[in-house]
């Protein structure tokens, strides 16, 4: 690859969108199941493998100080346990 695609800003800037992106489409859900408390389609299962994944992508993220990857993963992480939570509580 060119070196202006291989630097370290383009690599950070990739990254915080990728995050970005894949964060935020959670939030949709999130604003869904508080609005109708509706959580009948959601399997918990799902969700709990998906939580024990990103929180794995936290740890590896800390552990390589790769600050995209804990912010996107943290708060990822944080939706998917709300959804969590809401689904425990509203079934």
């Amino acid at each position: 690859m060119s070196g202006l695609l291989t630097s370290s800003t383009v690599v950070a800037a990739i990254g915080v969108a990728a995050g970005t992106v894949t964060t935020l489409c959670w939030l949709p859900q999130v604003v869904r199941v508080l609005r109708t408390r509706d959580t009948a389609a959601i399997s918990l299962w799902a969700y709990l493998a998906f939580a024990s994944g990103v929180g794995l992508w936290l740890v590896y993220g800390l552990l390589r100080g790769d600050l995209p990857l804990i912010v996107a993963n943290l708060v990822t992480l944080l939706l998917s346990l709300a959804i969590i939570g809401l689904k425990l509580r509203h079934g």
